[in-house]
């Protein structure tokens, strides 16, 4: 099945960018400035590593760059003083180089403020705006957002979640929290949405998502799906985090299939070659050349 959602607003603008999420299945690069990432273990911790991987990442074609200097996963509370410093000149040493689409991965205001006003377009807020001053930065930015599932508090374990209807339940949730920043003054044509793959999910969960995905695009804005090497993919093929590229490239492009708009992923270079590929099939784009019994 392939489905084509019905966005209310596919065009976008995005820094100096325009993207058409109506023709366009845009990649989104991980920098993560944590000593405790989950999937690079600090690789791009030092601040010239993680400006590097953001500029190298442009240049492989992504789209987009997400900066973030706090994992989700449950674990001591960073300051938001020592998370601005890992994030901010990241996101200042980016804009000033390059036209990429940055994002930070942040649940504060405060944080999203400060990176806003460095150049940061995007607030890719993980925890469905836990903080309740984040709609209101947003809103008086003109940057956008997007609204993840997750049930937990920022940090802080949940364990064995349970879902009478996993799909239906996330769907509720995002319905209700576009409710919220809208109500706050976040226009709908500064959202996208998140079903939260791994986050506060099993595996089960995660692939129920992935298969339904369809019933998330529904919502009429741009959704995102952030399902690269997560542990779903690892349980589903018994494969260890070095071992997850292809699984992770199959979720994203069944995702895509059902409507996802934005794929964030760590292997750059291989998941913008699925994705305009992906975009020729489906019609998006043409052939770069046509060469072959012309």
């Amino acid at each position: 099945m392939i489905v084509t959602p019905a966005l209310r607003h596919p065009v976008r603008r995005l820094g100096s960018r325009t993207i058409d999420f109506d023709r366009r299945i845009a990649v989104m690069a991980i920098v993560n400035r944590t000593p405790d990432s989950f999937f690079d273990q600090g690789a791009t911790f030092a601040l010239d590593s993680a400006v590097d991987a953001a500029l190298r990442a442009a240049e492989l074609g992504a789209d987009w760059v997400d900066v973030g200097g706090a994992k989700f996963a449950p674990g001591p509370e960073i300051p938001a003083e020592e998370e601005l410093d890992r994030v901010l000149p990241v996101v200042a040493a980016v804009a000033e180089r390059s036209d990429v689409v940055i994002s930070v991965d942040t649940f504060r205001a405060s944080v999203a403020a400060a990176c806003i006003a460095a150049g940061a377009h995007v607030v890719n807020d993980t925890t469905g705006l836990s903080d309740p001053e984040m709609a209101a930065v947003v809103a008086g930015s003109g940057a956008s957002l997007v609204i993840t599932h997750s049930l937990a508090a920022p940090r802080r374990p949940h364990p064995r979640p349970r879902y009478d209807d996993v799909v239906a339940e996330v769907r509720a949730f995002l319905d209700q929290r576009v409710e919220e920043a809208t109500a706050a003054g976040v226009t709908e044509a500064q959202l996208f949405v998140d079903p939260g793959h791994d986050l506060n999910k099993n595996t089960r969960h995660s692939l129920e998502l992935t298969r339904r995905f369809d019933e998330i695009a529904a919502i009429g804005l741009p959704a995102l799906a952030a399902v690269s090497n997560k542990d779903f993919v690892g349980e589903s093929l018994g494969a260890v985090k070095s071992e997850r590229t292809e699984g992770s490239l199959v979720a994203a492009t069944v995702c895509a299939l059902l409507g996802a708009r934005v794929v964030r992923m760590h292997d750059v270079a291989a998941s913008v070659k699925a994705m305009r590929m992906l975009e020729a099939v489906l019609g998006f784009r043409e052939p770069v050349q046509e060469v072959h019994n012309v």
